[in-house]
């Protein structure tokens, strides 16, 4: 093998060495751009995952009993904007009710339709929607699953 030869050679895996070393680079980046979008979601959802809202059953001062809305904010920051979705009859037009703004640590009441007392079990989670202090719009279902709405 001639010296020209040995060099070709060295300087096929110096380029195959140099397109490996690019190829793992850019994977390498890539993932790290995977995960932070992952953290930034996961801050981003920080806030909201902290919003429940529930119907119970409470006692009125003089006695009588009543369905109520609750709205808790367990996170650090305020909540804007909040509603709850009101389901609709037949051909009614969707109603929510809106209660604004909900303090960092606190829990808001609200009556519900005194007509839902007849169908009344237990405490259940109801629909929410919300502004988070980004000004990100959430919604969180009967179920409890949370999303970003449009």
């Amino acid at each position: 093998m001639d010296s020209d030869a040995i060099s070709a050679l060295a300087d096929s895996f110096g380029a195959v060495g140099t397109v490996g070393a690019f190829l793992v680079g850019f994977l390498l980046l890539r993932r790290e751009h995977r995960r932070e979008a992952e953290r930034a979601d996961d801050e981003r959802r920080s806030q909201a995952e902290r919003i429940s809202a529930w119907i119970e059953l409470t006692r009125k001062l003089d006695g009588g009993r009543e369905l109520a809305f609750h709205i808790h904010n367990a996170s650090a920051m305020p909540i804007y904007e909040v509603e709850l979705p009101l389901p609709s009859r037949g051909d009614q037009k969707p109603d929510s009710e809106f209660v604004g703004l909900v303090p960092p640590g606190q829990t808001i009441q609200r009556s519900a339709p005194a007509e839902w007392l007849r169908s009344y079990v237990e405490p259940e989670p109801v629909q929410i929607e919300f502004l988070d202090s980004a000004g990100r719009r959430w919604s969180r279902d009967e179920q409890g699953a949370l999303s970003r709405a449009e």
